[in-house]
């Protein structure tokens, strides 16, 4: 895994630590697809390893829709996604 996809996975892991210690039930976090412009079938970079992340803190994945938009640094797909506690 990549330094910026290691960095997010990091950062999703601390943030549902954070909302499990508050004693939340749900989150719904954004993930946004690592692999810009790829119209192909495959493995979106870093999506998973964020998704590990967060259900190794307790959580697990509800719910997920996902959205593409362009921004000033190209296409990039959006994934919303509901946990639950466990």
């Amino acid at each position: 895994m990549g330094f910026i996809n290691q960095a997010k996975a990091n950062e999703a892991e601390r943030q549902a630590a954070g909302a499990f210690s508050e004693g939340r039930s749900s989150i719904v976090f954004k993930i946004i697809e690592a692999n810009s412009g790829s119209r192909n079938t495959g493995i979106m970079q870093g999506v998973g390893e964020q998704i590990e992340a967060i259900e190794r803190q307790g959580w697990s994945l509800d719910t997920m829709t996902a959205a593409e938009g362009k921004a000033l640094s190209g296409e990039r797909t959006a994934l919303i996604c509901l946990f639950r506690r466990r």
